[in-house]
């Protein structure tokens, strides 16, 4: 069976976020086939088109980190009804200069947890709607906007409710199914 490397983003800078604990439980979730490499998006400065003919080496750097994976997945909070101001800074440094768009035919997933009770569903539409412009082909089913509860996520990504970890799981697995079917359509560019 093929290995897939995948390269996550998590849209929150918060070293405690919500968010980063819900992406090391996907990770102790997902299907063995998936080996996960976090992309950093901290240190990177404010997009501009100036940098465009130099770029500096931390945008060069999370050029490089996405072309190293497979596919990406997603993991973000939801900040006044959309995506993280950092989150959308890396996209707009990935997607740049004009014809080096790092995520054209990158197969994606969105996922978020937030303490509310709608999750984080309004984020994740708007970063749907950014990827597709970015021409990213996205998981589309299952959607999955998780209701964060500490007593059921450990700091080291346990999941302590049956149905929240099954949820998981299953995502994950569709998720891994998904990077098959586009890759098989649509091969990594050389």
């Amino acid at each position: 069976m093929a290995t897939y490397k995948v390269g996550y983003i998590i849209g929150s800078l918060a070293g405690r976020s919500i968010n980063r604990t819900l992406s090391k439980a996907l990770i102790r979730l997902a299907p063995p086939e998936l080996e996960f490499t976090e992309i950093p998006i901290k240190d990177l400065p404010l997009y501009s088109y100036d940098y465009d003919s130099d770029y500096p080496a931390e945008g060069k750097a999370l050029k490089a980190a996405i072309a190293a994976a497979d596919a990406i997945l997603f993991v973000t909070p939801e900040y006044n009804r959309s995506i993280p101001g950092a989150l959308k800074n890396a996209i707009d440094w990935a997607s740049r200069p004009w014809g080096d768009n790092s995520f054209t035919h990158k197969p994606s997933a969105v996922i978020g947890a937030s303490p509310g009770a709608i999750g984080t569903a309004v984020a994740q539409q708007s970063l749907r709607s950014v990827l597709s412009y970015c021409n990213s082909p996205q998981m589309n089913a299952p959607e999955a906007y998780v209701r964060f509860v500490p007593e059921v996520f450990g700091d080291e990504g346990e999941v302590t409710d049956s149905g929240t970890e099954d949820f998981l799981r299953n995502f994950m697995r569709e998720y891994r199914d998904h990077i098959v079917r586009v890759l098989t359509v649509l091969p990594p560019r050389t």
